[in-house]
């Protein structure tokens, strides 16, 4: 049961510092508590943590122009952040982590901006079918994140120039276009401001929860501890990851995500693998890679991996009968 709210903002728009901050906070989140963390990255693009980059976004381009290219922790797609938008992130123990109880708290804090907005589909919120939030999860161990955006008056612009998403991901939603998929809030109340929307979001947190929010300091974090999840976030090894020399190559778009498999095979056994995905339940994509490494590059012994590796049936009998058409 939750018995303390703490909410923590910060001025800081360098994105690994941010990200190195959430994830302190979520692995030293106390028992019973939920701590309500706001912030903003500038000119920023954020990828899934099995995301491929280099098919998500413009990263050259990206950067030249002084933009940062982020991996986060949690699974889904990638984003693109900017001084018009505002990230909320909700940490707590697991048994204290409520998704619903938090969305509301979203829900409220655009309603009493005048807003009427609801949740649709498993990850998004959106007004008159629009989505203005993105949501994503982690959890490591018994700490858990609830992670998303809050687009007030973000360039659709700079975003549709940076992203690469696919024809087909894009088809799956009904829509032509990135920029005609979501929507800025002040597109329904033009005097809305990043300042008001976090005053709303904390009282929002405290109706939600029935009790007042303290406010948490960042000056209260320990620097050293922050500073050394900031450069881990920052490193080339996390941002990019790793490139193999791959042979074989599979990949589909399924009702949970887009898939991308890259095999690197020595005498008929499976020596390497990189799997990318924007699905939500990243700690299974991650279980299928190490699943498969050593297996024979044949059916049978590629499908009993993926049944042992764990997930959800719908994924595994999408991904064995990807596996069978492919072989």
């Amino acid at each position: 049961m939750v018995r303390k709210l703490l909410w923590i903002d910060t001025e800081n728009t360098y994105p690994y510092r941010n990200l190195a901050m959430e994830e302190y906070m979520t692995l030293h989140v106390p028992e019973n508590t939920c701590i309500l963390f706001l912030w903003q990255n500038r000119s920023t693009v954020v990828i899934g943590r099995n995301q491929d980059c280099w098919k998500e976004c413009r990263v050259n381009f990206l950067e030249k122009e002084g933009g940062y290219l982020v991996r986060r922790l949690s699974g889904g797609g990638a984003v693109f952040h900017d001084l018009g938008n505002l990230n909320f992130t909700f940490m707590a123990r697991k048994a204290d982590y409520d998704v619903d109880r938090q969305l509301a708290v979203i829900l409220e804090a655009v309603r009493m901006a005048g807003i009427q907005a609801e949740k649709t589909g498993r990850n998004d919120i959106t007004v008159e079918g629009r989505k203005f939030s993105g949501n994503a999860f982690y959890r490591a161990d018994d700490c858990c994140y609830h992670h998303g955006t809050l687009m007030l008056k973000a360039d659709k612009e700079q975003m549709a120039r940076y992203l690469n998403v696919s024809k087909e991901k894009l088809a799956s939603k009904g829509v032509s276009s990135v920029r005609s998929r979501v929507a800025n809030l002040r597109e329904y109340n033009p005097e809305l401001t990043v300042e008001q929307i976090k005053k709303n979001l904390v009282l929002a947190f405290s109706k939600v929860y029935g009790q007042a929010a303290q406010r948490l300091t960042e000056e209260e974090l320990p620097e050293g501890e922050i500073q050394a999840f900031t450069e881990k976030f920052e490193s080339w090894e996390w941002k990019y990851g790793r490139k193999i020399p791959f042979q074989y190559e599979l990949q589909r778009r399924f009702s949970w995500g887009g898939f991308q498999m890259q095999l690197q095979v020595n005498q008929g056994r499976i020596q390497d693998v990189n799997l990318f995905s924007d699905a939500m339940e990243q700690d299974v994509i991650m279980a299928l890679a190490e699943a498969l490494k050593g297996c024979r590059y044949e059916e049978t012994e590629m499908v009993r991996a993926v049944m042992e590796a764990g997930g959800f049936m719908q994924m595994k009998q999408d991904l064995i009968r990807l596996i069978k058409e492919a072989l």
